[in-house]
C-alpha cells in the first residue's frame, strides 16, 4: 500500500471516452453523468454504425452541450476502433472511458483527480449493478495501491468467479504517457482490447495504481459477463500476448505470468473450436482441440459440466455437445 503520489499538475480537464453501439436507451444517461463532473472539458460520443436511434440521441446531445462531439461510422469497427478515433478528435490531458450504457456517480472524476498526482492511470472498482434505478454504494476514502505487470496479468485469466478481471476497469489515463508511447488500441481487438492497453502500458513502465470504489456504475446485462466469444475474437487475444511480450523488458515471473494467460485463452479457443467441430462432424478437428494436458483437463471439465447440466434440466434447450454426444457424432 503506498501514499498517493505527489501533485505535478493541477490540471484535471478530462476526455471521457463513449464508444456506442445500439444505445440509444442508455446513452443520454451515461454523457449526462459524464457532463455533470466539472472536470469533463470534452466527451466524445463515437457511434459504431448502430442501427438504432443511437446517432439520432448523440446528435441531440451535441446540440444541447458544445463539450459534446460525435462522430459516426458507417462501418461497424468494434470498440478498440471507436475509443482510437475519440483520442484523436480530443485534446484534454485526461482520458477515462465510459461505456455506453455505463455512468458515473457525483464526484467520481473529482475523487480519482484528488490521488492522481504523478501517476499515469488510476484505476477505481467498478460497482455493478443489475438496477441502475438502486445502486447502494457508500463514499469511502480511497487508498492507493500500486499494480505490477505480473498482478494485472494474473487478474485476467478468465474464472467465471471470484473478483472481476482487471481489464474490465476504465481508468482515469494521462494523454501524454499515451502519445509519448504511441499507445492506442488494437483495432482488430473485439474481446480484450482494454487488457491488451494496460498490459503494453505497464511493460513500458508505467504508474498504474487502483484505488477501490470511486464512482463508476457497471450496468450488468444479462449474459454481458459470461458471453461466449467466437474463435477470431479468441484467437485475437490469444495472440496479443507475444505483442505484449515484445513490448518491454519483462522479468521471468512476468513472462509466466503471461505464459498462464496464454494457456487461459487457449482452453477457451479450444473449447469454442471443439463445439464448432463437433457440429459439423468432424472428428479430426474435435481431436486436435486436445492439444496440451492443460486444454485437454480444461476440455473434459467443460464436456462433463454440459452432461451434468443436460441431465438435471439445467442446460440450455439446444442440442449440448456432452461426451455422449461427441461419440455418436464423432465416433470417439
Amino acid at each position: 500500500m503506498l501514499p498517493p503520489p505527489e501533485s505535478s499538475s493541477r490540471d484535471t480537464r478530462t476526455t471521457v471516452l463513449v464508444a456506442a453501439f445500439n444505445a440509444a436507451a442508455t446513452l443520454e444517461r451515461a454523457v449526462l453523468s459524464a457532463l455533470a463532473q466539472p472536470e469533463t472539458a470534452e466527451v466524445c460520443i463515437v457511434d459504431d454504425a448502430s442501427t438504432d436511434a443511437t446517432a439520432a440521441v448523440a446528435r441531440g446531445l451535441a446540440e444541447r452541450d458544445q463539450r459534446v462531439k460525435f462522430i459516426a461510422f458507417t462501418t461497424n469497427a468494434g470498440p478498440g476502433a471507436a475509443r482510437n478515433a475519440a483520442i484523436e478528435a480530443t485534446s484534454a490531458p485526461w482520458l477515462t472511458v465510459l461505456d455506453a450504457d455505463d455512468f458515473f456517480l457525483e464526484g467520481r472524476l473529482a475523487s480519482l483527480h484528488a490521488i492522481a498526482g504523478d501517476a499515469d492511470f488510476v484505476a477505481d472498482d467498478l460497482i455493478r449493478t443489475r438496477d441502475p434505478s438502486h445502486v447502494q454504494w457508500t463514499p469511502r476514502q480511497l487508498t492507493l495501491k500500486l499494480l505490477t505487470f505480473r498482478g494485472f496479468v494474473l487478474r485476467n485469466l478468465g474464472k467465471t468467479t471470484g473478483p472481476l478481471d482487471l481489464g474490465y476497469m476504465k481508468p482515469l489515463a494521462r494523454r501524454a504517457f499515451l502519445d509519448a508511447h504511441k499507445l492506442r488500441y488494437q483495432a482488430d481487438m473485439r474481446l480484450g482490447e482494454d487488457y491488451e492497453l494496460y498490459a503494453r502500458a505497464l511493460a513500458l513502465g508505467a504508474r498504474f495504481f487502483t484505488c477501490g470504489e470511486a464512482g463508476y456504475v457497471s450496468v450488468e446485462r444479462a449474459g454481458s459477463l459470461s458471453k461466449e466469444h467466437g474463435p477470431t475474437e479468441l484467437k485475437r487475444l490469444y495472440d496479443c500476448d507475444d505483442l505484449i511480450e515484445a513490448t518491454g523488458a519483462l522479468s521471468p515471473a512476468d513472462r509466466r505470468a503471461l505464459d498462464r494467460h496464454r494457456a487461459s485463452v487457449d482452453c477457451r479457443l479450444q473449447w469454442r473450436l471443439l463445439i464448432e467441430a463437433a457440429k459439423s462432424g468432424d472428428s479430426r478437428a474435435v481431436l486436435a482441440t486436445f492439444r496440451t494436458p492443460r486444454v485437454s483437463s480444461y476440455l473434459v471439465g467443460k464436456l462433463l459440466e454440459q452432461a451434468w447440466l443436460r441431465s438435471t434440466g439445467r442446460g440450455p434447450r439446444r442440442r449440448a455437445v456432452t461426451p455422449a454426444t461427441l461419440s455418436a457424432k464423432n465416433s470417439l
